[in-house]
């Protein structure tokens, strides 16, 4: 307790340098604890989207003659699921309502989310989806985010009393969400992403803050220790004053977090929303932020203070300073053993796969690498100073290699940060890679089917030109009699040889203007298609029924359709020029079709939705769900790795910040000797970029083999990123650029000779 006093005295009474050293401690520590509450609240946040989504999960039994009905109907609006709830209220049965709600809807009553009233605003054809009078809103227990779609509507049993979906209600709430904002398994591989895209360049950044000034530090704890303290009272004394910053930077980052809930939660990110109180912190975050921060500055400030308390007047007198251990470069070589294992594996013909032990071997490979990396780092810088500083006659390089050897852990905390935000981002690299691989199509279009009896002329055609559509077209099929037992008949697609060449992989022998038969290959042909046959269907020419009658010519045209694909079964193609002008089938669909990229499907499937609100949307294979937990997951990934780049950032800067505060002394000196400032500018970006360089071709190694790693034990089709080296060699110019002109300032024009009177 006297030792953490005296540190506390220190740092209030040592001068106003002391205390702004103090408050950029504070400061960079409440970053990187605001960026570890957000990473620790992102499960919270889905856990309270999918628990909320199971609280109101109605809980159905067989039909009773006396009791609630429920009817479930979930459809697409635009590429976001639109969920309405069909309630026939019973006074027999169970009136509990869901959550959100004070009771069940009446006939005739409508409960809406609030977006889906802002839609009804905009969009008033969605009424008819909603038939009745809106009576309230849904309240916020019983909605996953401010802006789901979601309605109950009330109605009568005679309404829904014969659809096979209709249920007899028991009572709302299950255990389990029925769509969870995230797949279990996806969420393990998410939150591996986040702690080596965030955890670990975060650890580095808030060691950093806990060594700032550590040469001035060092000096003056070497003092106290020769007037006497103790050695563990040393480290201490040190570790009073970076605990006492840590614990303020804890409690100002969970304070800028809160703010940060509070915008972020009103605002949004794309496809994520949640309500203020999912993101509020719970204990356990408080209490990692809380106890974590100022555990890892204790731990860095000891180990600052150990040099100083073992060897004061060393420190004092400013003497060479032994060489990094060794023993970091063990480390990075179990990290690199264990990915270069799993890498290995995938040219064999049986690759490691990411589950149970290896789960857990592959996980400690990465952080083992990710970590030895870091400890490395001092290691090679101070090889490569003195191999050049013995073999150039360049004063430059000189004087840069020997400032490194005497301080290599100096240049090394300017450069760690950059070096570990290049290694993450090929982690992410393959994180996003894997995750394409699994969610991407294997088709390389999508269909879309929507009923013409839904559409007006005016929709048609504006279907027809949403962005990103490249062709469409109709199918109907033939009429047949109710009270037949005969089920033949056939169906058609309505389009130019052109258009059905795009709604398919392959087509050949096709001749516009004439009715051909269709041929699939990787199918079996219809029995009832033959040359001659005929067969009817009814369309509509205004308010009159029309009939049409085709014949099965001997023409066909050959076809490979994708897999799924809404026009691989029909039977003939017919061309528009064939039907009676203005005529509409009476039972058809339009079919248009995309490129299958997910963004692409959420584009089209938006467009579509502001062309027809109301209209039914089938996207041929594709889950809408599916579509908005990918958008989910894109959004966390893409968040946690614009949280490492502004950590890897903010530890360049706080580094280099410190770094020219703690060199001012050293450049006053060698500047009035007579060096001039150009060649101290050039001496202090060597000195930095020599050794990033070398960090940075073994982060781009490393990365890619932990890269590769991750990608062959997932078991997808892509083990090797070639086309990512170009992207990250690029990333690495640009860190090398940017800490180029990052070193630039270190030397001023200023010359203060009182520095070196003072040191």
């Amino acid at each position: 307790m006297r030792e953490f006093l005296l540190g506390l005295r220190l740092l209030f009474g040592a001068g106003r340098g002391n205390r702004v050293r103090f408050l950029l401690m504070a400061v960079g520590g409440s970053l990187g604890v605001c960026c570890l509450a957000l990473v620790l609240t992102i499960p919270a946040i889905l856990d309270a989207h999918d628990g909320r989504a199971a609280a109101r999960e109605p809980q159905t039994a067989g039909k009773r003659t006396a009791a609630t009905l429920v009817l479930e109907r979930k459809d697409p609006h635009g590429s976001r699921p639109f969920t309405r709830v069909f309630v026939a209220r019973d006074d027999r049965g169970t009136r509990t309502p869901p959550p959100g709600l004070s009771e069940l809807p009446g006939p005739g009553e409508v409960f809406v989310s609030p977006r889906v009233r802002d839609l009804l605003r905009a969009e008033p054809d969605l009424k008819s989806l909603l038939p009745g009078r809106v009576r309230g809103l849904i309240g916020a227990p019983g909605l996953t985010d401010p802006d789901e779609l979601y309605a109950y509507v009330g109605t009568t049993r005679a309404a829904i009393a014969d659809d096979s979906d209709t249920g007899t209600l028991k009572s709302f709430g299950y255990d389990y969400a029925p769509t969870p904002a995230v797949d279990p398994s996806t969420l393990t591989n998410l939150r591996f992403a986040l702690g080596t895209l965030v955890l670990l360049p975060l650890a580095v950044f808030l060691s950093v803050c806990a060594r700032l000034s550590a040469a001035s530090r060092a000096r003056r704890l070497a003092s106290l220790r020769l007037l006497g303290l103790s050695a563990k009272g040393t480290q201490r004394v040190n570790a009073a004053e970076t605990v006492a910053a840590a614990l303020l930077g804890a409690l100002l980052g969970l304070g800028e977090y809160d703010l940060l809930n509070q915008v972020m939660s009103r605002t949004g990110l794309p496809a994520l929303r949640w309500y203020p109180a999912d993101g509020a912190l719970s204990w356990s975050t408080v209490a990692v932020c809380l106890i974590g921060s100022p555990a890892l500055a204790w731990f860095a400030g000891r180990a600052g203070a150990r040099k100083a308390a073992a060897e004061p007047l060393a420190v004092r007198r400013t003497a060479v300073p032994k060489p990094p251990s060794a023993w970091g470069a063990l480390v990075l070589v179990t990290g690199l053993g264990i990915v270069t294992g799993f890498c290995a594996t995938g040219l064999t013909s049986h690759p490691a796969s990411s589950t149970g032990l290896f789960a857990v071997l592959l996980a400690a490979g990465v952080l083992l690498t990710g970590i030895g990396l870091v400890l490395t780092l001092p290691l090679l810088s101070h090889l490569l100073a003195r191999t050049v500083a013995r073999n150039t006659r360049s004063l430059t390089l000189t004087l840069a290699m020997r400032r490194n050897e005497v301080e290599p852990g100096s240049t090394m905390r300017v450069v760690t940060g950059l070096v570990l935000l290049v290694f993450a981002a090929s982690l992410a690299q393959g994180v996003l890679i894997e995750f394409k691989q699994v969610s991407k199509p294997s088709s390389p279009a999508q269909d879309y089917a929507i009923p013409l009896a839904g559409l007006t002329d005016r929709q048609q055609r504006a279907l027809t030109q949403v962005p990103g559509v490249r062709a469409h077209g109709l199918t109907m099929d033939s009429w047949s009699d109710p009270r037949s037992d005969s089920i033949d008949g056939v169906s058609v697609v309505v389009a130019t040889c052109a258009q059905f060449a795009q709604l398919v992989e392959h087509a050949e022998g096709c001749v516009d203007g004439k009715v051909m038969r269709l041929v699939n290959r990787n199918s079996i042909p219809n029995p009832w298609v033959r040359a001659g046959a005929s067969f009817p269907f009814h369309l509509r020419e205004g308010g009159r029924k029309v009939s049409l009658s085709l014949t099965v010519p001997s023409d066909a045209v050959g076809f490979t359709a994708y897999d799924p694909s809404a026009a691989g079964g029909d039977d003939l193609l017919v061309p528009p020029s064939a039907l009676p002008p203005g005529a509409r089938p009476e039972s058809a669909q339009l079919i248009l079709t995309s490129d299958s990229d997910p963004h692409r499907v959420r584009a089209v499937l938006d467009g579509i939705g502001a062309a027809a609100p109301t209209a039914s949307v089938e996207p041929v294979g594709v889950n809408v769900d599916a579509l908005q937990q990918i958008a989910v997951i894109e959004t966390l990934l893409i968040l946690g790795m614009v949280m490492g780049l502004v950590i890897g950032v903010a530890a360049f800067l706080v580094s280099v910040t410190d770094r020219a505060v703690e060199r001012r002394a050293q450049v006053t000196a060698i500047t009035l000797i007579g060096a001039r400032a150009r060649t101290l500018r050039a001496v202090q970006s060597t000195q930095v970029v020599l050794p990033l360089a070398i960090g940075l071709a073994l982060a781009l190694v490393a990365g890619k083999l932990a890269e590769s790693s991750y990608l062959v034990s997932g078991g997808g089709a892509v083990f090797w990123d070639f086309a990512g080296i170009p992207v990250l060699a690029c990333a690495a110019l640009g860190v090398v650029a940017v800490a180029t002109i990052g070193t630039l300032p270190l030397v001023g024009r200023r010359i203060d000779p009182e520095l070196i009177r003072r040191d």
